[in-house]
């Protein structure tokens, strides 16, 4: 037996910040949509799975930071500074090679998720 895959909840009290940062700047499309109650999807790109929970409650318990690894960091940055430039994390707007070893760049939501892109050469 082996695991394959980790996919996480990342609640927000509005589902709409979540489709800004992952499907408008990153370019995730939405495999599901559930509008009843409350809202959730299954957004997907390559081989990455990510559960969108609306849940006021937990949005407010939970403001996660997560890294996605990509192959050509140059070609994500440039996407995400062309089409959304305002998400790039103040701390990390550009690609630094950090000391442990890969280069990244950071995008911040408006509701304070952090999404660190990262590549390991």
């Amino acid at each position: 037996m082996r695991f394959t895959k980790l996919i996480p909840n990342i609640f927000y009290a509005d589902i709409r910040v979540g489709y800004q940062v992952f499907v408008d700047c990153l370019g995730f499309t939405i495999a599901y949509e559930e509008k009843q109650g409350e809202p959730f999807a299954v957004i997907v790109r390559d081989d990455l799975k990510i559960h969108l929970v609306q849940s006021a409650e937990f949005a407010a318990k939970d403001r996660p930071e997560i890294r996605i690894e990509t192959d050509d960091i140059e070609a994500a940055f440039a996407m995400v500074s062309e089409r959304f430039p305002e998400l790039l994390h103040p701390n990390l707007k550009a690609i630094k090679r950090q000391p442990w070893g890969p280069r990244e760049f950071a995008l911040r939501d408006p509701s304070d998720v952090c999404i660190i892109i990262v590549q390991w050469d």
